[in-house]
């Protein structure tokens, strides 16, 4: 009897430590909110499936793409397609999107006005200073009537694209994640929502002005032209899109992050 036991529970154990063994790794960069939270969520889901997800939190959006591209790391989630052609043009990189998962409505915050019609003549306006971020902070400006672009379309416009600008506005460009921490010296602050809900800033509360629910600027898991269609990738897609994720979104996020299945 306790020798079936033993033989039992060894069994049990080897055929444990076999699958173990066999969970492929997948080492997927984030920046912290949503992104982070959103891959936490999902990781019990993918060990079942056989998928060892890793997750490796950046406060940056230039590093996420340069590792995966040297294949330090197996994909990313953080970036919209505007910025991912944009980085792929300007470093000769050739990463893919794999699947659309949320929208995260820009927005533009203050602390020294409480409506765009208080900006005086000569306000200072943050925006980023990455190429397709700048022309999203513009382009919403833009819609809020406070400039017109030369090109009112171009996604990738800079202060020097503006034909009009009655107020006279002043811009400060500065990288993403630095944007929150000059709330208290600008105007107005053109931030993403990965940052400001990382400052305790609530985009669907505190914006002054915010896109809506149409944005085209959604967040995708991006990988390689070598691994996108991998077993592993296509089962963390999947899970990114299930109704699991839609209700955690949902729920945590209230509007300040939106779900893009």
């Amino acid at each position: 009897m306790k020798k079936t036991l033993l033989t039992t529970t060894l069994a049990a154990a080897l055929s444990f430590a076999g699958l173990a063994a066999a969970a492929e790794k997948l080492v997927v960069a984030a920046t912290p909110v949503p992104h982070a939270e959103i891959l936490e969520l999902i990781k019990p889901t993918l060990a079942k499936e056989g998928v060892d997800l890793q997750i490796k939190v950046f406060t940056d959006y230039v590093q996420p793409n340069v590792q995966v591209d040297q294949k330090r790391l197996d994909a990313n989630y953080f970036q919209t397609l505007p910025y991912l052609q944009n980085f792929n043009e300007g470093k000769g990189t050739h990463l893919e999107t794999v699947i659309g998962v949320h929208v995260e409505p820009f927005g533009g915050y203050s602390k020294k006005v409480k409506n765009l019609s208080e900006l005086k003549e000569g306000a200072t306006v943050a925006i980023p200073n990455e190429g397709s971020n700048s022309g999203r902070a513009l382009l919403l400006l833009q819609k809020a009537g406070l400039i017109t672009l030369k090109d009112p379309k171009n996604a990738l416009a800079t202060p020097k694209d503006i034909a009009e600008n009655p107020k006279k506005l002043k811009f400060r460009e500065l990288e993403s994640a630095m944007l929150p921490r000059v709330l208290d010296q600008v105007d107005l602050d053109m931030i993403n929502t990965n940052y400001a809900l990382e400052a305790g800033l609530n985009p669907a509360k505190d914006a002054l002005v915010i896109e809506g629910s149409d944005s085209p600027y959604v967040n995708f898991l991006v990988a390689r032209p070598d691994n996108k269609d991998s077993e592993a990738i296509q089962k963390l897609a999947k899970a990114l899109t299930s109704p699991e994720v839609k209700a955690f979104i949902a729920k945590k996020y209230q509007g300040a992050v939106l779900p893009a299945f």
